[in-house]
Protein backbone atom coordinates (compact mmCIF):
# COMPACT_ATOMS: atom_id res chain seq x y z
CA UNK A 1 0.00 0.00 0.00
CA UNK A 2 1.37 3.40 -0.77
CA UNK A 3 0.44 6.26 1.76
CA UNK A 4 0.86 9.88 0.68
CA UNK A 5 0.14 12.66 2.93
CA UNK A 6 -1.36 16.03 2.00
CA UNK A 7 0.67 18.44 4.49
CA UNK A 8 -1.79 21.50 5.38
CA UNK A 9 -0.94 21.53 9.35
CA UNK A 10 -4.06 21.01 11.28
CA UNK A 11 -6.10 20.21 7.82
CA UNK A 12 -3.73 17.64 6.64
CA UNK A 13 -4.65 14.01 5.75
CA UNK A 14 -3.83 10.67 4.43
CA UNK A 15 -4.00 9.11 0.88
CA UNK A 16 -4.25 5.79 0.44
CA UNK A 17 -3.71 3.71 -2.97
CA UNK A 18 -3.89 -0.46 -3.32
CA UNK A 19 -5.95 -2.87 -4.67
CA UNK A 20 -8.89 -4.58 -1.86
CA UNK A 21 -8.86 -0.99 -0.15
CA UNK A 22 -12.59 -1.12 0.41
CA UNK A 23 -12.48 -4.30 1.90
CA UNK A 24 -9.82 -2.69 5.14
CA UNK A 25 -12.38 -1.75 7.30
CA UNK A 26 -10.51 -0.85 10.66
CA UNK A 27 -7.90 1.33 8.02
CA UNK A 28 -11.20 3.05 7.20
CA UNK A 29 -13.24 3.21 10.36
CA UNK A 30 -10.15 4.99 11.88
CA UNK A 31 -11.16 8.38 9.91
CA UNK A 32 -14.82 8.25 11.01
CA UNK A 33 -15.27 10.16 14.24
CA UNK A 34 -19.05 9.19 15.96
CA UNK A 35 -21.42 6.52 15.17
CA UNK A 36 -23.33 8.19 11.69
CA UNK A 37 -22.25 8.00 8.11
CA UNK A 38 -23.89 9.12 5.12
CA UNK A 39 -22.83 7.63 1.65
CA UNK A 40 -23.40 9.95 -0.89
CA UNK A 41 -23.35 7.88 -4.59
CA UNK A 42 -25.21 7.51 -7.86
CA UNK A 43 -27.22 4.61 -9.50
CA UNK A 44 -24.08 3.37 -11.38
CA UNK A 45 -21.68 3.04 -9.02
CA UNK A 46 -24.15 2.43 -5.99
CA UNK A 47 -25.16 -1.01 -6.92
CA UNK A 48 -21.36 -2.27 -7.25
CA UNK A 49 -20.42 -1.09 -4.43
CA UNK A 50 -22.53 -0.05 -1.62
CA UNK A 51 -23.95 -2.79 -0.29
CA UNK A 52 -20.07 -4.07 0.37
CA UNK A 53 -19.08 -0.88 1.71
CA UNK A 54 -22.15 -1.01 4.29
CA UNK A 55 -21.41 -4.48 5.54
CA UNK A 56 -17.98 -3.37 6.33
CA UNK A 57 -19.34 0.01 8.82
CA UNK A 58 -21.49 -2.67 11.31
CA UNK A 59 -20.14 -0.41 13.95
CA UNK A 60 -21.91 2.62 12.33
CA UNK A 61 -25.29 3.94 11.78
CA UNK A 62 -25.16 4.18 7.95
CA UNK A 63 -27.54 5.79 5.68
CA UNK A 64 -27.10 6.73 1.93
CA UNK A 65 -28.04 9.53 -0.85
CA UNK A 66 -28.24 8.13 -4.35
CA UNK A 67 -28.03 10.53 -7.50
CA UNK A 68 -28.48 9.81 -10.99
CA UNK A 69 -25.32 9.62 -12.66
CA UNK A 70 -23.43 12.22 -14.81
CA UNK A 71 -22.21 15.85 -15.02
CA UNK A 72 -25.62 17.56 -15.43
CA UNK A 73 -26.36 16.05 -11.81
CA UNK A 74 -23.91 18.13 -9.78
CA UNK A 75 -26.42 20.97 -9.36
CA UNK A 76 -27.72 23.15 -6.80
CA UNK A 77 -30.56 20.77 -6.79
CA UNK A 78 -29.08 17.34 -6.02
CA UNK A 79 -27.15 19.86 -3.37
CA UNK A 80 -30.15 20.29 -1.69
CA UNK A 81 -31.38 16.66 -2.49
CA UNK A 82 -28.13 15.85 0.31
CA UNK A 83 -29.39 18.63 2.84
CA UNK A 84 -32.96 17.58 2.35
CA UNK A 85 -31.59 14.05 3.30
CA UNK A 86 -29.42 15.18 6.49
CA UNK A 87 -32.13 17.18 7.94
CA UNK A 88 -34.98 14.77 7.35
CA UNK A 89 -32.94 12.28 8.92
CA UNK A 90 -31.46 14.47 11.92
CA UNK A 91 -27.69 13.79 11.26
CA UNK A 92 -25.74 16.22 13.74
CA UNK A 93 -22.54 17.53 13.24
CA UNK A 94 -21.16 14.14 13.93
CA UNK A 95 -21.85 12.63 11.02
CA UNK A 96 -19.38 11.57 8.52
CA UNK A 97 -20.27 11.76 4.68
CA UNK A 98 -18.82 9.46 2.56
CA UNK A 99 -18.50 10.15 -1.52
CA UNK A 100 -17.98 7.19 -3.36
CA UNK A 101 -17.87 7.78 -6.92
CA UNK A 102 -16.06 10.14 -9.22
CA UNK A 103 -15.45 13.38 -9.54
CA UNK A 104 -19.10 14.78 -10.06
CA UNK A 105 -19.94 13.18 -6.68
CA UNK A 106 -16.83 13.78 -4.61
CA UNK A 107 -17.17 17.75 -5.65
CA UNK A 108 -21.25 17.44 -4.34
CA UNK A 109 -20.42 15.59 -1.03
CA UNK A 110 -17.23 17.74 -0.40
CA UNK A 111 -19.63 21.17 -0.58
CA UNK A 112 -22.24 19.50 1.28
CA UNK A 113 -20.03 18.51 3.93
CA UNK A 114 -18.42 21.96 3.62
CA UNK A 115 -21.98 23.74 4.44
CA UNK A 116 -24.03 21.43 6.36
CA UNK A 117 -24.14 23.21 10.17
CA UNK A 118 -21.29 25.01 8.87
CA UNK A 119 -18.79 21.63 8.47
CA UNK A 120 -19.14 18.04 8.47
CA UNK A 121 -16.42 15.47 8.16
CA UNK A 122 -16.39 14.05 4.58
CA UNK A 123 -14.10 11.03 2.99
CA UNK A 124 -13.40 10.49 -0.92
CA UNK A 125 -13.48 6.95 -1.86
CA UNK A 126 -12.96 7.93 -5.52
CA UNK A 127 -14.03 5.39 -8.36
CA UNK A 128 -12.88 6.75 -11.96
CA UNK A 129 -9.56 7.25 -12.93
CA UNK A 130 -10.18 11.25 -13.07
CA UNK A 131 -10.78 11.06 -9.74
CA UNK A 132 -8.44 9.23 -8.32
CA UNK A 133 -5.73 11.35 -9.55
CA UNK A 134 -6.89 14.91 -9.23
CA UNK A 135 -10.63 15.72 -8.03
CA UNK A 136 -10.56 14.19 -4.82
CA UNK A 137 -7.15 15.74 -3.93
CA UNK A 138 -7.20 19.12 -2.78
CA UNK A 139 -10.33 20.13 -1.58
CA UNK A 140 -11.83 22.05 -3.81
CA UNK A 141 -15.52 21.05 -4.01
CA UNK A 142 -17.97 22.68 -5.88
CA UNK A 143 -21.69 22.61 -8.09
CA UNK A 144 -22.10 23.76 -11.38
CA UNK A 145 -24.19 26.40 -12.23
CA UNK A 146 -25.79 26.50 -16.41
CA UNK A 147 -23.61 29.93 -16.63
CA UNK A 148 -20.42 28.22 -15.34
CA UNK A 149 -18.92 25.24 -14.32
CA UNK A 150 -18.02 24.65 -10.66
CA UNK A 151 -18.59 28.24 -9.90
CA UNK A 152 -20.16 27.67 -6.85
CA UNK A 153 -18.41 26.00 -4.07
CA UNK A 154 -15.67 26.05 -0.95
CA UNK A 155 -12.22 24.78 -0.31
CA UNK A 156 -12.95 22.25 2.06
CA UNK A 157 -10.45 19.45 2.27
CA UNK A 158 -11.31 15.72 3.35
CA UNK A 159 -10.22 13.50 6.14
CA UNK A 160 -8.80 10.93 4.14
CA UNK A 161 -8.86 9.85 0.29
CA UNK A 162 -9.57 6.08 -0.42
CA UNK A 163 -8.03 5.20 -3.61
CA UNK A 164 -9.15 1.38 -4.35
CA UNK A 165 -7.35 0.68 -7.66
CA UNK A 166 -9.65 -2.44 -8.19
CA UNK A 167 -12.61 -0.29 -9.04
CA UNK A 168 -10.97 0.91 -11.84
CA UNK A 169 -12.13 -2.73 -13.33
CA UNK A 170 -15.84 -2.05 -13.68
CA UNK A 171 -14.95 1.75 -15.04
CA UNK A 172 -15.93 2.09 -19.07
CA UNK A 173 -13.12 2.31 -21.06
CA UNK A 174 -14.08 6.37 -22.57
CA UNK A 175 -14.35 6.96 -18.79
CA UNK A 176 -10.28 5.39 -18.21
CA UNK A 177 -9.49 7.40 -21.33
CA UNK A 178 -10.89 10.68 -19.93
CA UNK A 179 -9.22 9.79 -17.07
CA UNK A 180 -5.88 10.01 -18.88
CA UNK A 181 -6.15 13.10 -19.94
CA UNK A 182 -5.42 14.46 -16.22
CA UNK A 183 -2.56 12.07 -16.44
CA UNK A 184 -1.02 13.37 -19.33
CA UNK A 185 -1.31 17.13 -17.69
CA UNK A 186 0.47 16.44 -15.01
CA UNK A 187 3.50 15.55 -17.14
CA UNK A 188 3.13 18.43 -19.51
CA UNK A 189 2.82 21.02 -16.95
CA UNK A 190 6.26 20.48 -14.93
CA UNK A 191 7.31 16.67 -15.05
CA UNK A 192 8.87 15.84 -18.20
CA UNK A 193 9.97 12.34 -17.18
CA UNK A 194 6.68 11.63 -16.12
CA UNK A 195 5.52 12.19 -19.51
CA UNK A 196 8.24 10.01 -20.90
CA UNK A 197 7.27 7.81 -18.64
CA UNK A 198 3.71 7.49 -19.81
CA UNK A 199 4.99 7.51 -23.29
CA UNK A 200 6.85 4.50 -22.37
CA UNK A 201 3.98 2.73 -20.84
CA UNK A 202 1.23 3.04 -23.02
CA UNK A 203 0.39 -0.52 -23.84
CA UNK A 204 0.82 -1.35 -19.74
CA UNK A 205 -1.70 1.28 -18.80
CA UNK A 206 -4.42 0.58 -21.15
CA UNK A 207 -4.24 -3.17 -20.70
CA UNK A 208 -4.97 -2.15 -16.81
CA UNK A 209 -1.50 -3.21 -15.41
CA UNK A 210 -2.27 -3.34 -11.37
CA UNK A 211 1.50 -2.11 -10.88
CA UNK A 212 1.94 0.46 -13.62
CA UNK A 213 -1.54 1.97 -12.66
CA UNK A 214 -0.57 2.10 -8.93
CA UNK A 215 2.42 3.67 -9.76
CA UNK A 216 0.92 6.02 -12.11
CA UNK A 217 -1.88 7.20 -9.66
CA UNK A 218 0.87 7.24 -6.73
CA UNK A 219 2.50 9.72 -9.06
CA UNK A 220 0.04 12.11 -9.45
CA UNK A 221 -1.32 12.22 -6.19
CA UNK A 222 1.90 12.82 -5.03
CA UNK A 223 2.25 16.15 -7.95
CA UNK A 224 -0.96 17.57 -6.75
CA UNK A 225 -0.51 16.66 -2.79
CA UNK A 226 2.73 19.08 -3.49
CA UNK A 227 1.07 21.77 -5.34
CA UNK A 228 -1.57 22.06 -2.91
CA UNK A 229 0.17 22.28 0.46
CA UNK A 230 2.09 24.87 -1.18
CA UNK A 231 -1.32 26.54 -2.47
CA UNK A 232 -4.57 25.78 -1.03
CA UNK A 233 -6.44 28.32 -2.20
CA UNK A 234 -5.04 28.81 -5.46
CA UNK A 235 -3.67 32.31 -5.18
CA UNK A 236 -0.26 31.82 -7.23
CA UNK A 237 1.21 28.12 -8.58
CA UNK A 238 -1.82 25.79 -8.13
CA UNK A 239 -3.27 27.86 -11.08
CA UNK A 240 -0.94 25.34 -13.18
CA UNK A 241 -3.04 22.57 -12.35
CA UNK A 242 -5.76 24.27 -14.58
CA UNK A 243 -3.93 23.58 -17.73
CA UNK A 244 -6.30 23.15 -20.68
CA UNK A 245 -9.27 24.04 -18.25
CA UNK A 246 -9.99 27.50 -19.38
CA UNK A 247 -10.96 26.00 -22.48
CA UNK A 248 -12.36 22.64 -21.41
CA UNK A 249 -15.06 24.80 -18.96
CA UNK A 250 -16.01 26.87 -21.98
CA UNK A 251 -16.40 23.97 -24.11
CA UNK A 252 -18.84 21.96 -21.05
CA UNK A 253 -20.63 24.85 -20.61
CA UNK A 254 -21.23 25.62 -24.11
CA UNK A 255 -22.02 21.63 -25.06
CA UNK A 256 -23.92 20.70 -22.19
CA UNK A 257 -22.89 19.07 -19.17
CA UNK A 258 -22.00 15.55 -20.06
CA UNK A 259 -21.79 15.52 -23.92
CA UNK A 260 -18.08 15.39 -23.50
CA UNK A 261 -16.90 14.26 -21.01
CA UNK A 262 -14.70 16.67 -18.16
CA UNK A 263 -11.39 15.00 -19.25
CA UNK A 264 -12.02 14.86 -22.54
CA UNK A 265 -12.75 18.51 -22.62
CA UNK A 266 -9.01 18.84 -20.75
CA UNK A 267 -7.78 17.15 -23.54
CA UNK A 268 -8.74 19.42 -26.40
CA UNK A 269 -8.62 22.31 -23.86
CA UNK A 270 -4.26 21.29 -23.32
CA UNK A 271 -4.17 21.08 -27.44
CA UNK A 272 -5.88 24.64 -27.65
CA UNK A 273 -3.39 26.12 -24.82
CA UNK A 274 -0.42 24.50 -26.50
CA UNK A 275 -1.32 26.18 -29.89
CA UNK A 276 -2.05 29.45 -28.15
CA UNK A 277 1.67 28.79 -26.92
CA UNK A 278 2.88 28.22 -30.56
CA UNK A 279 0.97 31.29 -31.85
CA UNK A 280 3.01 33.36 -29.19
CA UNK A 281 6.28 31.83 -30.09
CA UNK A 282 6.31 30.21 -26.20
CA UNK A 283 6.72 26.48 -27.36
CA UNK A 284 8.03 24.64 -30.13
CA UNK A 285 5.79 22.65 -32.99
CA UNK A 286 7.55 19.41 -32.55
CA UNK A 287 6.68 19.86 -28.55
CA UNK A 288 2.93 20.72 -29.86
CA UNK A 289 2.77 17.17 -32.07
CA UNK A 290 4.56 15.37 -29.12
CA UNK A 291 1.72 15.94 -27.34
CA UNK A 292 -1.27 15.20 -29.57
CA UNK A 293 0.26 11.95 -30.32
CA UNK A 294 0.00 11.10 -27.06
CA UNK A 295 -3.34 12.59 -26.49
CA UNK A 296 -4.74 10.37 -29.26
CA UNK A 297 -2.79 7.83 -28.05
CA UNK A 298 -5.94 7.12 -25.61
CA UNK A 299 -8.51 8.10 -28.05
CA UNK A 300 -9.19 11.30 -26.86
CA UNK A 301 -10.17 14.75 -28.68
CA UNK A 302 -7.72 17.52 -30.09
CA UNK A 303 -10.18 19.41 -31.65
CA UNK A 304 -12.96 21.73 -30.65
CA UNK A 305 -16.30 21.05 -31.15
CA UNK A 306 -17.39 22.46 -34.59
CA UNK A 307 -19.63 24.74 -33.20
CA UNK A 308 -17.81 26.55 -30.99
CA UNK A 309 -15.49 29.62 -32.50
CA UNK A 310 -14.48 32.15 -30.79
CA UNK A 311 -17.71 34.44 -29.83
CA UNK A 312 -18.70 31.09 -28.27
CA UNK A 313 -15.25 30.45 -26.04
CA UNK A 314 -14.78 34.21 -25.11
CA UNK A 315 -18.59 34.53 -23.66
CA UNK A 316 -17.68 31.67 -21.29
CA UNK A 317 -13.85 32.71 -20.51
CA UNK A 318 -15.07 35.71 -19.05
CA UNK A 319 -16.33 34.32 -16.02
CA UNK A 320 -12.97 32.14 -15.46
CA UNK A 321 -11.84 32.11 -11.96
CA UNK A 322 -8.55 32.44 -12.59
CA UNK A 323 -9.26 35.86 -13.97
CA UNK A 324 -8.08 39.16 -12.16
CA UNK A 325 -9.16 42.62 -13.03
CA UNK A 326 -10.85 41.85 -15.51
CA UNK A 327 -7.51 40.09 -17.07
CA UNK A 328 -8.71 36.54 -19.10
CA UNK A 329 -5.10 34.59 -17.73
CA UNK A 330 -4.76 31.31 -19.44
CA UNK A 331 -1.85 28.72 -18.16
CA UNK A 332 0.71 28.12 -21.40
CA UNK A 333 2.71 24.97 -22.12
CA UNK A 334 6.48 26.22 -23.02
CA UNK A 335 8.02 23.20 -23.22
CA UNK A 336 6.90 19.49 -22.17
CA UNK A 337 7.51 19.39 -18.59
CA UNK A 338 7.26 23.61 -18.30
CA UNK A 339 4.37 25.98 -18.16
CA UNK A 340 3.58 29.44 -17.12
CA UNK A 341 0.48 31.26 -16.25
CA UNK A 342 0.00 34.63 -18.61
CA UNK A 343 -1.95 37.20 -18.82
CA UNK A 344 -1.01 39.03 -22.22
CA UNK A 345 -2.47 36.98 -24.71
CA UNK A 346 -3.73 39.45 -27.43
CA UNK A 347 -7.63 38.80 -28.51
CA UNK A 348 -6.04 38.34 -32.45
CA UNK A 349 -3.79 35.77 -31.23
CA UNK A 350 -6.56 33.54 -29.49
CA UNK A 351 -9.26 34.62 -32.06
CA UNK A 352 -6.57 33.12 -34.56
CA UNK A 353 -6.05 29.97 -32.85
CA UNK A 354 -10.23 29.15 -32.02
Amino acid sequence: MAILNLDLGTRSYPIYIDSGLLSKVDLLSSHIRAKRVCIVSNDIVAPLYIDALKAKLTDFSVDEVILPDGEAEKSLANFEVIMSHLLTNEHGRDTTLIALGGGVIGDITGFAAACYQRGIDFIQIPTTLLSQVDSSVGGKTAVNHPLGKNMIGAFYQPKAVFIDIDSLATLPVREFNAGMAEVIKYGILGDKVFFEWIEDNISGIKSADKQILAQMIEKCCQCKADIVASDETETGIRALLNLGHTFAHAIEAEQGYGKWLHGEAVATGMVLAAKLAVAMNLLEVSELRRMEKLILAFDLPVIAPQDMGFTEFIRHMRRDKKNIAGKLRFIIPTAIGQSEIRDDVSQDTLQEIL
